[in-house]
């Protein structure tokens, strides 16, 4: 599902055309999305999906465009093992993955579901080997054996996932990728655990793995928002050659979350010209339902599906209201939102105008900055936004 925006809807800096800003990006291709929300994304702190939920949640993300949706981990709870069948059996337009650690257990619960696809897991850096008590050569012997059990009973498709890659000794990192490729692994992630990798580095390491596995082997970037950088970051990848991009709906996951596939697709495409395969229109639908799931609220300011995005109180930026260029890098139109006027403290005449228009109401010149100054002391004596209804009722007592 590519979907093409059209250049009239882009609004952003002539600097990005810079060959140096351009340059690096294949665009033979679209980029493509891996989504864990189901699985990293319920890692979220006091986050906990049913199987409805988790079930909604995968139609949306297939609706979405998502190529892959991770379904999760079975032996987590019977609950899991429930919502892995029913995602399942449902025959989404999206790859069905599961998810595993190097251990035959978890694997055997993916391959008595049906599960066709799996991402399998283990850590790779001195660090987080030490914490679960591994040696190499014991990650070594798992990897082989899990990655051979799997694709030896049904599982079509192994993707090794090779956790805090970008902490791991590369001369080990590269003996384990290839390891698991001879075993029988289709694919592999490199995996930013803890958010721990700048942009230029990410790029350099995707080139890196790039040229260790061949071209022939898909590469998968997985990164965390730590330090803010998430987007950034798999847009890095991209340049770097991966070809798949692993994040979460709204960005969320453990700590600081994951990369917002969303926000990823959107500077993509808008900034770097670079196709995806994902359908921003149905962006702000998906973000509402996981919200409405995790029970949370993202901000209102979020990029692509914050609640006031395409709202505005400042009267100095109302006046511009009619032309939304000057005033928006991209169109409401792109993802499904709809451009509004508020009243409040920060308000002018010009609100007072267009929400008096808005609403069918006649308002005469000489009582505009009176009906101005109520809207103003209402907001500020309530800290809030004044209401519509409010609004008619002090247009009313003019």
């Amino acid at each position: 599902m590519n979907i093409n925006i059209p250049e009239n809807q882009i609004w952003t800096s002539e600097l990005n055309k810079a060959e140096d800003v351009q340059a690096g990006f294949s665009r033979t291709k679209p980029v493509r999305f891996y989504d864990t929300t189901l699985r990293d994304g319920e890692q979220s702190v006091g986050v906990c999906f049913s199987p409805d939920e988790k079930f909604e949640i995968a139609c949306k993300l297939a609706d979405l465009g998502v190529g892959r949706i991770e379904s999760g981990f079975p032996r987590v709870s019977d609950d899991d093992t429930r919502a892995v069948e029913r995602i399942l059996a449902a025959n989404l337009s999206s790859e069905i993955w599961g998810f595993a650690r190097c251990v035959k257990a978890d694997i055997d619960a993916h391959i008595e579901l049906g599960t066709e696809y799996t991402l399998i897991e283990i850590s790779t850096s001195e660090l987080k080997m030490k914490a679960y008590g591994f040696t190499r050569e014991k990650v070594m012997e798992r990897v082989i054996g899990a990655v051979e059990h799997a694709k030896n009973n049904g599982i079509k498709k192994v993707n090794f996932f090779a956790v805090d890659s970008t902490r791991s000794d590369l001369a080990f990192l590269k003996d384990v990728y290839l390891a698991a490729i001879d075993a029988g692994a289709d694919e592999v992630s490199v995996v930013d655990t803890i958010g721990a990798c700048a942009p230029e580095a990410v790029e350099w390491l995707i080139r890196e793995v790039k040229d260790w596995v061949g071209d022939d082997t898909p590469v998968h970037w997985h990164g965390h928002n730590d330090f803010g950088l998430a987007v950034a970051g798999a847009i890095a990848a991209v340049r770097g050659g991966a070809d798949w991009i692993q994040g979460t709906i709204n960005g969320m996951g453990e700590r600081a979350g994951n990369a917002d596939i969303c926000e990823v697709a959107l500077a993509l495409q808008c900034l770097y010209n670079v196709p995806v395969e994902l359908d921003l229109g149905r962006a702000r639908e998906i973000s509402r339902l996981v919200q409405k799931a995790g029970n949370y609220k993202v901000e209102g300011w979020k990029p692509v599906v914050g609640e006031y995005l395409y709202t505005r109180e400042s009267g100095a930026v109302a006046n511009q209201f009619h032309i939304p260029e000057a005033i928006e890098p991209y169109s409401a139109e792109i993802v499904g939102a709809e451009r509004r006027i508020v009243l409040g403290k920060k308000s002018g005449l010009s609100n007072v105008d267009l929400k008096g228009k808005e609403l069918g109401l006649e308002i005469p010149e000489d009582k505009r900055a009176a009906i101005l100054a109520e809207v103003k002391e209402i907001s500020i004596n309530n800290s809030r936004l004044v209401s519509d209804d409010e609004f008619r009722g002090i247009v009313a007592n003019q």
